[in-house]
């Protein structure tokens, strides 16, 4: 029996004797979020084929969530039904070339590269809750320095595992838990963890190794209502270990505000990577000179002015060590807590110093609510693909988004989202891409 289901029927079992209980039924909440995705890629340089990548796909996201039944401890289940139809998908634009890989660019691939014309899951999460202390079990969708769930496609990626969250202590949020599975934002499937390095086919023994095992603990304190620390350890059992500190702080200034954001990643290698043998065998991570051993240390600085409805941030990150950044990366889609994370690529490779700007504005102070546009442009270089090499790269992303602030079609989202990549990294093709996305969100309980 599966996590899910385990955790249903735990909450099923509980809940039947107290259905009747205020506060479940009353703090309930159910809406069904509907996504309209399209996305065109143009892979410019390379012999790889699709050198063109284009689907459009209609996403349907159930999400309910329960109040607690009452008492000193409180039972609660939420879901989550995804739904994904396929409107137009060739084969010559799917990604994916065969039933070794994951999947297109959004939807899962058949075995004969085609995409498939729908794809479904459920998702189901049994919660228990002491004071302000939370136990959740079942299907997660984590959003923290050392994990981070990809929302970027037509549906969104989804864990599997237990967290517990607290809130007792004044100030203090703590947090931990362990992950066994991920779900892909283009799958149905809960497949293993892994890294970049170890995500390769399944024909490829030496390229996919997994682990089961995926431990995190951390916290946030806000030493003022303007000042926030954090810490986070992530462990994945014969990967990696990471730690992460993280601060925060807001500065209301005479004319405008300003925002700082810290980061710092130490990471070291765990098990079965941390030795010749491992590595050979496969549990490898992506970098150069290091036989495949996690090795790496990022820190990042972004500050952000902000002035009525302008927005103007500068940043910079280093990535140190022999290896790339390291982070659950099935291969299929995944995000990391890095200030460089855009909508191509992460520049996240050993050595790689990246300079960033960004430009944002909300129409709303001109008596256009709901309008928002923002560019960013990132400049990497030093990147280290061999001994002695300094390779480079940029991107520029653009993005511009309008959601109905009031009247029938209050909620109903246009965004429309663009982003250009060139890269001296022989493994990185130079890309074009657009991303149009039309959503809306019902309320139904």
């Amino acid at each position: 029996m599966n996590k899910s289901t385990l955790a249903l029927a735990v909450a099923v079992g509980v809940l039947a004797q107290q259905a009747s209980a205020a506060g479940f039924v009353e703090d309930s909440k159910a809406s069904i979020t509907a996504r309209n995705f399209y996305i065109n890629t143009d892979n410019r340089d390379g012999t790889a084929n699709p050198s063109k990548q284009e689907e459009w796909g209609q996403g349907f996201i159930f999400n309910f969530t329960s109040g607690y039944t009452q008492g000193t401890v409180g039972f609660g289940v939420d879901a989550i039904g995804l739904l994904g139809i396929k409107l137009d998908s060739g084969k010559g634009t799917a990604y994916n070339a065969g039933s070794a890989n994951k999947g297109g660019t959004v939807f899962p691939s058949d075995n004969d590269g085609r995409a498939v014309d729908d794809f479904s899951s459920l998702g189901l999460t049994a919660k228990v809750k002491v004071s302000k202390t939370e136990l959740r079990l079942g299907t997660l969708q984590p959003k923290l320095p050392v994990v981070t769930t990809n929302d970027g496609r037509l549906l969104p990626q989804t864990f599997q595992g237990g967290q517990i969250t607290s809130n007792d202590i004044d100030n203090l949020t703590l947090v931990g838990g362990k992950l066994e599975h991920a779900k892909g934002r283009n799958s149905t499937n809960n497949d293993s963890l892994t890294i970049a390095g170890s995500n390769g086919a399944t024909t490829t023994p030496t390229a996919n190794k997994r682990s089961n095992e995926f431990y995190y603990a951390g916290g946030d304190y806000k030493i003022t209502k303007d000042l926030t620390a954090q810490y986070y350890y992530g462990e994945l059992e014969n990967f990696y270990q990471q730690h992460f500190l993280g601060l925060t702080h807001n500065l209301a200034l005479p004319v405008g505000s300003l925002k700082s954001d810290l980061r710092y990643f130490n990471s070291d290698s765990d098990g079965k990577n941390g030795s010749q043998e491992g590595r050979i065998s496969g549990y490898r991570a992506s970098g150069v000179n290091n036989g495949g051993e996690v090795d790496n240390r990022t820190w990042s600085a972004k500050f952000t002015y902000s002035l009525q409805g302008h927005a103007l941030s500068a940043g910079y990150q280093r990535v140190n060590g022999t290896s790339d950044f390291p982070f659950l990366n099935q291969g299929d889609g995944a995000s990391s807590y890095l200030i460089t994370d855009s909508q191509i690529g992460k520049f996240q490779r050993a050595g790689e110093r990246t300079w960033l700007a960004q430009y944002a504005y909300d129409f709303a102070t001109v008596g256009l609510p709901g309008l928002t546009t923002s560019v960013v442009y990132l400049k990497g270089d030093n990147v280290n693909v061999n001994a002695g090499s300094d390779k480079g790269e940029w991107e520029r992303d653009f993005s511009l988004g309008y959601v109905v602030p009031e009247g029938t079609l209050k909620g109903l989202g246009l965004a429309w989202k663009n982003a250009s990549l060139r890269s001296d990294v022989a493994s990185q093709r130079n890309q074009d891409e657009n991303r149009l996305i039309l959503s809306y969100t019902l309320s139904i309980l």
